[in-house]
């Protein structure tokens, strides 16, 4: 009855928002785990807690709006290509001239050099002083357009396409990020439901082992009654159940945390944690060969070998925006202009079409900035390409050792369950032989011991292994065993 007692009273305890504190006051809780309540009924498959996982973890679901806010970034970045249309219009209220004039103009940046083309139209009334001649047009106006080509700076990159390049990469680093992010989440959930089918079965083995005691009592009792065994039998036994209480009472408080932790993975529809009802325990250790690892690895795979790949990129980018610094600014403009309508205030000499091209050149003489910039890129390029030669040397070794774990964990496995068989036939054995008077009551409860004890260093092992193949698969990036295939 203590035993049935205990679990459902923790349920209802998380249930109704309120933990019991030291202090003996209710701590309120935010998050809630749901109720167990309206649970199936079958046993809770890792497969099962990867889906929920990748669909309404916290921490994925952050790292994916981290990812919209880089691409935000590159819209924003875009943005220095658009089109710009401006009005400037003025006019002479006051003084000997009365001169107005409206300028319009619509100008594109190119995508592919660092001009751009131009339209414009300007249209004036009244007089103007001579040293403002050129705002004169006939009376529909004057129509220009006109257009900048860069030659020596800015021709290949410049500061618009350099940003615009930088926030692309970026995007695909948060995407990383968050590859990176969700095979840590997938890995931990792995980890968690290990631990909490694991504490699970130890549970059940010292259960069972509880039981054996408890049965055996009422024989005891029958023995002493008739005088077959003597009075202090029953207080050895008493004693016995007592040891193996402790027992049970540990294994069900390491249950119970391993739920409360398992529940930060396992979530509702509404991405609200779980405490998983114990009926949805797996009746094995079978549950821990749910992964199935692709033995087909590339580092290229892995998320934070391709953000290093795309620092890089970026890092380049900006070596070629300072060596492209370092170059004259050679400019070449032309543009064509043309007077239209009845002539103006300004006279016949605005009528004409007009076609000016011109060419600008600016150079800074020590270039020292443009100089520091490419010394400073140069070596961050460098810095990146040893921490990427780095990174896949480390990524080998840490595959590599846990290799060398899966392997020394199978054989242990296999150890420790020749280990297990023997210690239940022994146990066995002794049983019966205590139950013809063969044996005496220490060496069937060290049997018993034993072989309980043998029982959980299997469930220890097979949940080693278990660990060691989800390390695996998160090293390696594997996405189908991590459950990141279908989110």
């Amino acid at each position: 009855m203590w035993r049935a007692m205990a679990l459902p009273m923790l349920v209802v305890a998380m249930g109704a928002g309120t933990l019991p504190c030291a202090a003996g006051a209710a701590l309120s809780v935010d998050a809630t785990p749901a109720p167990t309540a309206g649970q199936p009924s079958t046993p809770l498959t890792l497969d099962e807690v990867l889906q929920s996982s990748a669909r309404s973890a916290p921490d994925i679901i952050a790292a994916l709006a981290r990812a919209r806010q880089a691409e935000g970034r590159a819209i924003s970045a875009q943005g220095a290509f658009d089109t710009v249309f401006s009005v400037d219009a003025r006019s002479r209220v006051e003084g000997y001239y009365d001169g107005t004039l409206i300028d319009s103009k619509v100008e594109r940046p190119l995508t592919g050099n660092g001009g751009y083309v131009y339209g414009q139209y300007r249209n004036s009334r009244g007089d103007f002083p001579v040293y403002e001649d050129k705002a004169y047009t006939n009376r529909a106006g004057e129509l220009k357009i006109g257009a900048l080509y860069a030659l020596m700076r800015d021709r290949l990159i410049d500061a618009r396409r350099s940003a615009s390049q930088i926030a692309g990469n970026d995007i695909d680093i948060a995407r990383f990020e968050t590859r990176a992010t969700a095979i840590g989440v997938q890995a931990r959930a792995i980890a968690a439901y290990q631990k909490w089918v694991a504490s699970g079965l130890k549970l059940k083995a010292y259960e069972a082992l509880y039981d054996l005691a408890e049965s055996r009592s009422q024989g005891i009792a029958r023995q002493v009654q008739l005088g077959a065994k003597s009075a202090i039998l029953l207080t050895e036994n008493e004693a016995n159940m007592v040891k193996r209480e402790a027992l049970v009472v540990q294994a069900r408080q390491e249950f119970m945390a391993a739920a409360n932790s398992f529940s930060l993975y396992y979530r509702d529809a509404d991405g609200l944690p779980i405490l998983v009802d114990a009926a949805r325990l797996p009746a094995s250790a079978a549950a821990f060969d749910g992964l199935r690892i692709n033995p087909l690895f590339a580092i290229e795979d892995r998320p934070d070998f391709g953000i290093l790949l795309e620092e890089i990129d970026n890092a380049s980018v900006k070596l070629a925006l300072a060596e492209n610094d370092t170059r004259p600014k050679l400019d070449f403009e032309g543009q064509v202009a043309k007077d239209v309508g009845a002539q103006g205030l300004g006279g016949y000499s605005r009528t004409p079409l007009e076609v000016i091209v011109g060419v600008t050149f600016k150079v800074p003489l020590q270039n020292r900035k443009a100089r520091g910039k490419v010394a400073e890129s140069q070596a961050k390029i460098d810095e990146l390409t040893v921490k990427q030669r780095y990174l896949a040397e480390k990524i080998r070794t840490e595959v590599a050792g846990i290799g060398i774990e899966v392997d020394a964990a199978r054989v242990l496995v296999d150890t420790t369950r020749r280990q297990r068989d023997l210690a239940e036939r022994l146990a066995q054995a002794e049983r019966r032989r205590f139950d013809l008077g063969s044996s005496d009551f220490f060496l069937v409860n060290s049997r018993e011991e034993a072989a309980t004890d043998a029982a959980v260093k299997l469930i220890e092992a097979q949940a080693r292994i278990a660990a060691a193949q989800a390390e695996m698969a998160a090293a390696t990036a594997d996405d189908r065993a991590l459950g990141l295939d279908r989110s």
